[in-house]
């Protein structure tokens, strides 16, 4: 069999490649693939394995401006749909893609990077107008260069491409986390626990520095033993237990995520522990319910996903600027719990 003749490294496979692949115009090429006109069989096979070949992909924003901007689709990629914070990052994204008429279609990566790249293969040959992408843990977003390059709007949110340069959209991680030990060190605590999610994380890492940079402006050594990592509610509620069992345990918490918050708060709970300071990344439903509320530093997860929506209809419409990284600010929220002072 004949190798493919596939097309510069830089460029996306067209019509015309695919039809000098196959032996037949662009023209047949067009109607195998939009169905709008009789083809042998023969020679339907033979575009189809062309394509095959090639790795070819319509044109998405020729197509959008053929079939109508209303039956547009965006695709979103977050790493898990019953987390609260993705959830309202889709809300964010839905409501700016709806005011021009696009449809969202969301998929969970289930924070695998496999997974991941199986859902953007997807969208991708749905003939989606732009993708937004949390990223997974450990992903590498080099396969999506040629999309890049052919026009396609791509835009990473919460945590940045790994490999890939692209529009992004993320909070002030380090910023906020430093904030919020800040706050507990201003309330008297020197021994801090830091539970944080998986430590391939882009967020966990920034927020781990932010923890860092607050004990060295207070002149505080980093401790090792008091970081520990919980991925999901349990787990952050064991990995707390664990650091209230040290001999010299925490007078205070700082959590790097909702959930992880909510484990600290079980385990608390567990251990009958109401002395125990706690402020956590994110603001998760019920933080003012608990007793005593819990203090936090929030995130502005719908206007992430507003912000790169917007990002991505900027492009559709034809904006050729260089790669953006947009910022969007937390806010330190006192409410009890991170108030509490030391012990004695």
């Amino acid at each position: 069999m004949r190798r493919a003749r596939r097309p510069a490294a830089s460029t996306m496979p067209t019509l015309a490649d695919v039809g000098r692949e196959a032996g037949v115009t662009a023209k047949t090429v067009s109607r195998v693939l939009n169905g709008d006109g009789p083809v042998a069989g023969r020679t339907r096979e033979r575009v189809l394995a062309a394509v095959r070949r090639l790795g070819y992909r319509p044109n998405l924003m020729a197509r959008n401006i053929r079939i109508g901007a209303r039956d547009a689709t965006v695709g979103l990629v977050i790493p898990e749909l019953g987390d609260p914070f993705f959830g309202a990052v889709a809300g964010g994204v839905e409501h700016a893609v709806r005011a021009r008429g696009l449809t969202l279609i969301v998929g969970s990566s289930e924070e695998t990077a496999a997974r991941e790249e199986a859902l953007i293969a997807t969208f991708l040959n749905r003939r989606v107008s732009a993708l937004l992408i949390v990223p997974a843990a450990g992903g590498d977003h080099r396969h999506l260069r040629a999309e890049r390059a052919a026009g396609l709007p791509v835009v990473f949110l919460d945590r940045p491409p790994a490999r890939l340069t692209a529009d992004c959209v993320v909070s002030a991680n380090r910023e906020g986390s430093r904030a919020g030990v800040a706050h507990l060190i201003a309330r008297g605590h020197r021994r801090i626990g830091f539970v944080g999610d998986l430590p391939a994380l882009y967020t966990r890492r920034e927020r781990l520095r932010g923890y860092r940079d607050a004990l060295a402006a207070a002149g505080l050594p980093f401790e090792r033993t008091l970081v520990t990592t919980g991925h999901g509610p349990e787990a952050a509620a064991r990995a707390t237990l664990r650091l209230l069992g040290l001999r010299e345990p925490p007078t205070a918490l700082f959590a790097g995520n909702d959930l992880a918050a909510l484990g600290a708060v079980v385990a608390l709970a567990r251990a009958g522990r109401k002395d125990v300071a706690l402020v956590g990344f994110d603001d998760p439903p019920l933080a003012e319910a608990l007793d005593p509320p819990l203090t936090v530093v929030a995130q502005d997860p719908a206007g992430i996903g507003g912000a790169a929506a917007e990002l991505a209809l900027a492009r559709l419409d034809g904006d050729r600027s260089r790669a953006r990284r947009t910022v969007v600010p937390t806010r330190l929220i006192a409410r009890g719990s991170g108030e509490l002072p030391p012990p004695g």
